[in-house]
């Protein structure tokens, strides 16, 4: 259970006990202490934690900002924040204004402190389908947000790699996982640069982001233009020279495979013929078929009459 799962500590000036560390590794919890809240946001950016622990025995307009930063924001509303809290102030607190998923009081009880770690891990997995790799919504908010959309001018934007699965066939799977993740960060932050939207993780290299329609081309080039950047790192001077690598099929004969990009199927939400979720993904499958014939990155938008 707790193997791997990462916590940071956010200690504040006055520091908790310095044991908390320690007795966190003790249970195999990798742990990050931070005593600056004006760091905690820069240090979730670059490696997501799975619990956020934060010392409130002052709270602050920092604090305050951290929490609810990371309430608003799709990508990370779903790590779990637990206070720590003295004992004769979690009667008085103001659980509206510091929006946390659950407390302890100090001095801490670990048996408790760890109870509630693992009760908030659990709870994470019964209410939100993130995806566990890329921690992006899964299939049932993605159908929630589709169908939210529909009927206003919005896009569903549709977008897998080409060429995923020879390229994790030959480098393996922690490789193509790797890929995944960041094209995960890439899309939610072309998303997030848009002003407006929600990015999803329907599985596999399989994603989805919504915008509105005005945005969603610029989106697209964006997110095309970062993969492509990124991308380039992973093949060598000649690969790249060539836009191709040579591996082996099943049958092990040699075949050359195309560098990997992104297809983008871009479906208008406000047309008349798109009347529920279903339709969406109809259309979006007809559009992934004409980017994929495309051995570069491209997005193909609906511009049927509607």
């Amino acid at each position: 259970m707790t193997a791997n799962l990462r916590i940071i500590v956010v200690a504040g000036d006055r520091g908790v006990d310095g044991s908390l560390e320690l007795r966190l590794q003790s249970k195999g919890y990798q742990v990050v202490t931070l005593t600056s809240p004006a760091s905690i946001m820069g240090a979730i950016y670059s490696d997501p934690p799975d619990v956020v622990l934060i010392d409130l025995a002052t709270p602050d307009e920092t604090l305050l900002a951290t929490i609810s930063s990371l309430k608003d924001d799709f990508f990370f509303s779903t790590i779990p924040v637990i206070g720590i809290l003295p004992e004769q102030a979690a009667e008085v607190f103001d659980w509206e204004e510091y929006p946390l998923d659950d407390f302890v009081t100090a001095p801490l009880n670990y048996r408790e402190l760890f109870t509630r770690i693992v009760l908030s891990l659990r709870r994470l997995r019964r209410v939100f389908d993130n995806n566990p790799l890329t921690r992006l919504p899964g299939n049932t908010s993605i159908q929630r947000a589709i169908e939210q959309a529909v009927g206003k001018p919005m896009t569903v934007c549709y977008v897998d790699i080409n060429h995923f699965k020879q390229y994790n066939d030959v480098y393996g799977f922690a490789h193509g996982d790797e890929v995944i993740r960041m094209l995960a960060r890439i899309i939610s932050n072309s998303v997030k640069e848009a002003g407006e939207g929600f990015a999803g993780h329907i599985g596999g290299d399989d994603f989805v982001f919504i915008v509105p329609a005005e945005r969603a081309e610029a989106v697209s080039e964006r997110v095309i233009a970062n993969f492509t950047a990124i991308v380039s790192e992973l093949f060598d001077e000649v690969e790249k020279r060539n836009g191709f690598y040579v591996a082996l099929d099943r049958k092990g004969n040699e075949e050359k495979v195309p560098l990997m990009g992104v297809a983008i199927a871009i479906v208008p939400t406000d047309s008349p013929k798109i009347a529920h979720y279903a339709k969406v993904a109809e259309v979006a499958a007809e559009l992934k078929k004409l980017a994929k014939k495309s051995h570069k990155s491209c997005y193909v938008v609906d511009r049927r009459q509607r």
